[in-house]
C-alpha cells in the first residue's frame, strides 16, 4: 500500500507478519487485496450525540501512547490452535444467547429488556463469527466458511434493523426537541455575528438584522411537534415491520439450519485441505491483508477541502472504513487474543458517524412525505442539516482520534 511505512507507529504491536525474535513474533509486511462487502448492523453500544462534537481532543490526542497488547503467538503453536477455540468459544456464545433469548420472549418476561440483551449478544457473536470466517478464509473450508458467513450475516442484519429504527427515532426526537428550543443550526464555513461576550444588539438595525433568526425559531416551533409525530408514525411502522421480519426469521427453517451448524462449529471447525499442522504465522497473513485493507481505506477518505457536507455520496467511503475497522478488530482479537484498545476512540466515531448519516436519510425521506405543512417540512430541513452536522462532527471527532496520523492527511 502507498504510504504503507509511514502510517504505523513503531511501538504499536499490530496483527503484521512476524519473524522470529527471542523466541516471539514480530515484523511487519503486507499485500492489498479487495474486500467483500460485510452486513452493516447496529454497533454494539450507542452512544449520545454530544459524545461526536468536535473539541474534544487536539494536537496531543492525534496519536494516542503505546499500548500493552498480548504477546504474539508463540512458535509451534498451530493455526488450528489459535483460530479453531476463538471461533468453538464465539459460536458457545451464539448458542448461549440464543438460549437466553428463547427463555425471555416469553409472555411473562416484563419489558423484553433480557430479550434485547440477548440480540445484542446474538448479533455480537454472529458479527465475529462471520468477520473470522470472511478474513481467514483461506484456512478454513472456503466453500463451509461462505456459507456460513452468508447466513449469519443474514440473520445478524435482520435481528439489527429493529434496533437501529428505535435508535433512530430517539435519536431524531432528541434532536428536534434540542433545536425547537435552541438557535438554527449555521450553515457550514459562516461566523456568528458578534464575537462571544458581546452584549445584545439594541439598535433598530441589529433587531431587523435578527427578525429573520428569531421568525425561523418560531416556524420551528410549530412544524418541529408535527415533524416528530410524522418520524415516530413512520419509524415506528418500520421497526414493527422489522420485529415481525426478525420473529419470522428466528422461527424459520433457514435459522435453524444456521444454529445447527453453529452447533456443529462449537466441537468442530473445518479447516482447508493442507491447513492442518500449520504454523499459527498462517493467520498472520490474512490479518495482515485486513489491517492493510483499512489503513487504504482511511488514506482514501475524502480530504476535509473537498468535504461536501450534504453530500451523501461521500458517506460510502466512511462507511466502508467502519466495516474494515470492524474486520481488522476481530483479526486482532484472533490473532493477539484482544481487541486492539488504540482503535476504540475511531471505531466509536465511524459509529456515531453511520448513525448520524441514517438519522439525516430518515429525516429527508420524511420530508419527501406528499401534502405535509410548510412548517413541517422545514423543521425536517433542519433536522437533516443538523444530522448532517453530526456527520461532520463524527469525521473530524475520527482525523483525532484515528492513530495513525498520516494515513489520515495523505493526498
Amino acid at each position: 500500500m502507498p504510504g504503507g511505512a509511514g502510517v504505523r507507529r513503531p511501538d504499536h504491536p499490530t496483527t503484521t507478519r512476524p519473524t522470529t525474535v527471542n523466541g516471539g513474533l514480530s515484523g511487519p509486511e503486507s499485500p492489498d487485496l479487495p474486500v467483500a462487502p460485510v452486513a452493516s448492523e447496529a454497533p454494539e453500544a450507542r452512544s449520545t450525540p454530544e459524545a461526536g462534537r468536535p473539541g474534544g481532543g487536539g494536537p496531543d490526542h492525534a496519536v494516542p501512547g503505546p499500548s500493552t497488547a498480548p504477546a504474539l503467538p508463540a512458535d509451534g503453536v498451530t493455526a488450528q490452535a489459535v483460530l479453531a477455540p476463538y471461533l468453538q468459544g464465539q459460536a458457545a456464545e451464539f448458542l448461549r444467547s440464543l438460549r437466553l433469548h428463547r427463555e425471555h420472549s416469553a409472555p411473562s418476561d416484563p419489558g423484553g429488556q433480557g430479550a434485547e440483551a440477548a440480540a445484542r449478544a446474538l448479533r455480537r457473536s454472529a458479527r465475529r463469527i462471520s468477520g473470522s470466517l470472511h478474513t481467514f478464509r483461506t484456512v478454513l473450508d472456503p466453500v463451509w466458511a461462505d456459507h456460513l458467513r452468508t447466513e449469519l450475516a443474514w440473520l445478524s442484519g435482520t435481528l439489527a434493523r429493529e434496533h437501529a429504527y428505535a435508535e433512530r427515532l430517539t435519536r431524531l426526537l432528541d434532536a428536534l426537541c434540542r433545536l425547537s428550543g435552541a438557535a438554527l443550526p449555521a450553515a457550514r464555513g459562516t461566523k456568528p455575528a458578534t464575537k462571544p461576550g458581546t452584549p445584545p444588539a439594541t439598535t433598530a438595525a441589529a433587531r431587523t438584522a435578527g427578525a429573520p433568526e428569531a421568525q425561523g425559531r418560531a416556524v420551528l416551533g410549530v412544524g418541529a411537534a408535527r415533524a416528530g409525530a410524522l418520524l415516530e408514525r413512520q419509524l415506528t411502522l418500520a421497526r414493527t415491520r422489522a420485529h415481525s421480519a426478525a420473529l419470522q426469521a428466528l422461527g424459520s427453517s433457514r435459522f435453524h439450519a444456521v444454529a445447527d451448524a453453529v452447533a456443529l462449529l462449537a466441537s468442530d471447525v473445518p479447516l482447508a485441505p493442507g491447513t492442518t499442522g500449520r504454523g499459527a504465522e498462517a493467520l498472520l497473513e490474512p490479518a495482515e491483508r485486513a489491517e492493510q485493507r483499512l489503513l487504504a481505506a482511511v488514506v482514501a477518505l475524502p480530504a476535509d477541502e473537498s468535504a461536501e457536507p450534504y453530500n451523501e455520496a461521500q458517506d460510502a467511503a466512511w462507511h466502508q472504513a467502519r466495516l474494515l475497522l470492524r474486520l481488522h478488530r476481530y483479526a486482532h482479537e484472533v490473532v493477539l487474543g484482544a481487541a486492539d484498545p488504540v482503535l476504540t476512540g475511531a471505531g466509536h466515531a465511524l459509529d456515531l458517524h453511520r448513525d448520524a448519516a441514517e438519522a439525516a436519510a430518515a429525516a429527508a425521506a420524511a420530508a419527501r412525505t406528499p401534502r405535509i405543512a410548510p412548517a413541517t417540512a422545514y423543521a425536517l430541513g433542519v433536522l437533516h442539516a443538523d444530522q448532517r452536522h453530526e456527520v461532520e462532527a463524527a469525521r473530524a471527532v475520527f482525523r483525532e482520534t484515528w492513530p495513525y496520523a498520516t494515513a489520515v492527511t495523505t493526498p
